[in-house]
């Protein structure tokens, strides 16, 4: 069986790291905004290349406290309009309406997968004051058109660096690119706790202290409440976990990229679509996506050779039943990679003969 993602392996070869600093702060006596939770902002602040980092409970409340903080900063308002591409997963609309924005979306680039910036421009109103990019599948999605755009406009450049933890462009990290970032910290990320987890990164001092107070039932001091906020923190845990292995993450990205390259260079099928190659630095393989108009033959015929595969994602946001007032929507190019759309296996823990039995599976598909 070649699994999609192995957790227990993934885990395994970090186990005598983590077990030592999951009983470093147990024995602590101390399990919520400790010196672990110091430790990792730090060092992710400095991984990423921003001034400050947040802990939070998961990815979607990191990019909530960011349109949350915007508002309560006089930024934005109830009403005010985001731009977010069409095919990205649930949580980057959900953090949007959350606060009572209204979602703008912009189809993709189906070459690349990732927001057409081509297409922003004629979106953009009075009303949008933010521009939230999604480094979807690992995949860098930021252009200097995007950058250009958002100084020409006065729009906030948010980044949902959910899937794309390392990624680069032109020397700066994913993350450290826009004004704001939500990361999300689920095990199955790149870089992935033992549970959830989360963190927001900026480099604007005000918006920190706000998200730190907003995930801290709205305290900016202990009992002092200037805000309505809600408890959302990293807890000690997790961010012991994090600082174990964050220290890999560089390692493991780069050997998912030999499998992501290798996949490039080595699939055939014509019944399958490969998005473009782009640069080195640009992709942390996150997830690998093929499109295939007989997606769900070929997911039946690799399955039966042992290979687990996912779909990211079936349904489009704007056909979700969740969100049935833009049910009669039509976003044709979402809606075709949403419809096409397999993910292959990759992980850091993949065999050579593993990503070889991929490439003969799906090559020999008919």
């Amino acid at each position: 069986m070649v699994k999609f993602l192995d957790l227990k392996e993934i885990t395994a070869r970090y186990f005598e790291e983590i077990s030592e600093a999951v009983s470093r702060t147990i024995h602590s006596g101390w399990y919520l905004q400790g010196c672990e939770n110091e430790k990792f902002e730090d060092k992710y602040s400095t991984y990423i290349g921003t001034q400050y980092t947040v802990g939070v409970a998961n990815g979607l409340d990191a990019l909530i406290w960011i349109y949350r903080a915007y508002i309560e900063m006089g930024i934005m308002k109830p009403g005010d309009e985001v731009i977010v591409p069409a095919n990205t997963y649930i949580a980057s609309i959900l953090a949007i309406t959350e606060n009572g924005l209204k979602p703008i979306f912009v189809e993709p680039d189906i070459q690349t997968l990732e927001i057409d910036d081509s297409q922003i421009e004629k979106a953009i109103t009075e009303r949008t004051k933010s521009l939230l990019v999604v480094h979807l599948y690992g995949r860098c999605a930021y252009s200097e058109k995007i950058g250009d755009l958002c100084k020409k406009y006065k729009l906030k450049l948010v980044e949902d660096n959910a899937q794309a933890h390392g990624c680069m462009f032109k020397g700066v990290r994913t993350g450290a690119l826009g004004d704001a970032a939500g990361h999300s910290f689920y095990p199955g990320k790149n870089l992935g706790a033992l549970g959830d987890g989360g963190a927001v990164t900026t480099n604007d001092k005000e918006l920190a202290d706000v998200v730190r107070a907003l995930a801290n039932y709205g305290a900016t001091y202990k009992y002092v409440f200037k805000y309505k906020g809600r408890n959302s923190r990293l807890d000690e845990i997790q961010a012991a976990i994090l600082n174990v292995k964050l220290k890999y993450l560089d390692v493991d990205n780069e050997y998912r990229k030999k499998i992501g390259t290798y996949y490039f260079d080595n699939l055939s099928n014509p019944q399958i679509e490969l998005p473009t190659i782009t640069g080195y630095e640009e992709n942390v393989f996150h997830i690998f996506p093929v499109l295939s108009v007989h997606r769900d033959e070929l997911q039946k015929y690799i399955s039966s050779l042992g290979i687990q595969t996912l779909i990211h994602y079936p349904i489009p946001p704007h056909k979700q039943e969740a969100y049935m007032e833009w049910n009669s929507q039509s976003y044709p190019i979402s809606e075709y990679i949403h419809r096409c759309e397999l993910s292959l296996p990759i992980s850091p823990v993949m065999t050579e003969d593993e990503v070889e039995q991929v490439v003969a599976a799906v090559n020999a598909f008919n």
